[in-house]
């Protein structure tokens, strides 16, 4: 492909699960990559690092920059030198849990950067086509179920609270300016590269290392919250795919099936072939002040318009992420018999 022809795609929060994959899909269409990246005094790119440090592979074109979703000058500086034919919005402060106790700096990340993230774009008058990453969290105390783009919103959350207001304000960039600016309202979407503190890659992650006998219990807050479960990796096609539309719009991307923590936790202690009620404990610590109980996604929108559709069901995604952090587990067990120090056995 000549290098002339080729998009350009501007991602922030590149270096978190959905940017590693939509990073690993744009390469695979032969766009060429740009990343935002806050600047910190360690590295976060492991979840790149393979595309990111491949210089014998034609296809790879990734290039990153330091910024931050709080500081508009460097935005706008940053979309001028790149030019980006697309610009996904997916950084976030992302923890649920976390946002109640970081209320304000949550705010002020997940609502007013995406706010600095349209005015740099629309001071810059470049023909560009926003994704902005919305979440099922709007929903919260739901109406209806199961939810659709019609569905009101009932945030229960500062990080819910904040993707309504970039939700809307997505809208009224879009109503108010002619920008082309979507909507995806994901929900829980997961994969072996979700963050460790997340409730499934956590159950994951404890329940291979009990496996392994290099940990005993493992502490969970609510067990009977039900999610529509989807992978990763398929959600970000259908962030694509909104943006190679005619219009722009709102679309619910989900596998309309929905499922317990309990059910979670049977699925993984069952490949294992292990009994969970022996090594979970319940720790009121990690309730929500307020909770969401289910949610559950129709995605009849986005298959119609997007032809899009999951294709990864939740025993496999189940088993997707066991298996992967079991081989981690097996490593880190061998890691410690082949080391000097005290076996570990400490609980997440």
């Amino acid at each position: 492909m000549p290098q002339t022809s080729r998009k350009k795609a501007l991602i922030t929060g590149i270096t978190g699960q959905d940017g590693s994959y939509l990073t690993e899909f744009l390469l695979d269409k032969g766009y060429i990559v740009h990343g935002i990246v806050r600047r910190s005094s360690s590295f976060n790119t492991e979840r790149i690092e393979h595309l990111y440090s491949d210089p014998h592979n034609p296809k790879t074109s990734l290039f990153l920059h330091y910024g931050d979703l709080v500081d508009g000058t460097g935005l706008r500086e940053i979309l001028t030198r790149v030019q980006p034919d697309e610009v996904y919005n997916l950084g976030a402060q992302s923890h649920v849990r976390v946002s109640f106790d970081q209320p304000v700096y949550t705010v002020q990340c997940d609502a007013l950067g995406t706010m600095n993230l349209l005015e740099a774009i629309r001071d810059t008058r470049l023909p560009i086509r926003f994704y902005q990453a919305s979440s099922s969290e709007m929903y919260g105390k739901v109406r209806e179920s199961p939810q659709t783009e019609l569905t009101p919103f009932y945030p229960r959350s500062p990080y819910a609270c904040a993707k309504v207001y970039s939700f809307w304000q997505t809208v009224n960039y879009r109503e108010s300016y002619n920008m082309f600016c979507c909507n995806g309202i994901l929900f829980n979407h997961e994969s072996p590269r979700r963050g460790e503190t997340f409730v499934t890659r956590k159950i994951t992650r404890a329940a291979t290392r009990i496996k392994e006998g290099l940990q005993d219990k493992l502490f969970l807050g609510n067990l009977e919250a039900k999610r529509d479960w989807g992978f990763a990796g398929d959600y970000v096609q259908a962030m694509w795919l909104m943006l190679q539309q005619l219009r722009a719009d709102d679309y619910v991307i989900a596998t309309g099936q929905t499922h317990s923590v309990r059910e979670f936790l049977d699925e993984v202690f069952g490949i294992l072939g292990l009994d969970w009620h022996k090594h979970v404990e319940i720790d009121p610590r990690y309730f929500r002040p307020a909770e969401v109980d289910l949610l559950l996604g129709d995605a009849a929108k986005a298959r119609r318009d997007l032809k899009w559709a999951p294709q990864v069901t939740f025993k496999d995604l189940a088993r997707l992420m066991t298996e992967a952090d079991w081989k981690t587990a097996q490593r880190e067990r061998l890691l410690a018999q082949n080391s000097d120090g005290p076996h570990p056995r400490h609980c997440l």
